[in-house]
């Protein structure tokens, strides 16, 4: 009499798919958790501590000179965009950031004569005495980003600068 084995194709199927879920539900429990290895000097890994910030972060209490670094690397990430060219796009993106608009001025996009602007400025009014002012456009070829003393009556940015009416 021949002999039949206990593995049908069904059941055979059924075992690969259980054992396919185990793996899988498996594999997925090292997010976070603590894990083993299978290595004889294994130990238990101990999940992550909550780690700072992957960039730099506005100090509303610190200075002009501690915000710095997070006003570059805004500018940064807009000179990166297609958006270069918009004073807008770094007014937004600063108050996105949690700098005050109310302290904030920006030069105009465009050249009297309807040409883009060679340089942008953009600042804000940091305390009584200092300005966070980026300055892009063709004319720099790249951010330039630095603390500088307020101009009289508060202002940033000599010259005529745009209304952040929006």
């Amino acid at each position: 009499m021949p002999r039949r084995s206990v593995f049908s194709p069904a059941r055979t199927v059924g075992v690969f798919a259980v054992s396919v879920a185990a793996l899988a539900l498996l594999s997925g429990c090292t997010s976070g958790e603590p894990s083993v290895s299978a290595s004889p000097t294994s130990a238990v890994s101990p999940s992550p501590a909550p780690s700072a910030p992957a960039g730099p972060v506005l100090v509303p209490d610190g200075t002009a000179e501690e915000n710095l670094p997070l006003f570059t690397a805004i500018a940064e990430g807009i000179w990166t965009t297609d958006q270069r060219g918009s004073g807008r796009a770094y007014i937004d993106a600063l108050i996105g950031a949690g700098f005050d608009r109310e302290a904030m001025q920006v030069t105009q996009d465009r050249s009297t004569v309807g040409n883009p602007a060679e340089s942008l400025q953009f600042s804000v009014r940091w305390g009584e005495t200092e300005c966070l002012v980026g300055q892009v456009g063709p004319s720099t070829g790249q951010v330039v980003a630095k603390v500088l003393p307020q101009l009289a009556e508060g202002r940033c940015l000599v010259g005529t600068t745009r209304p952040i009416d929006w």
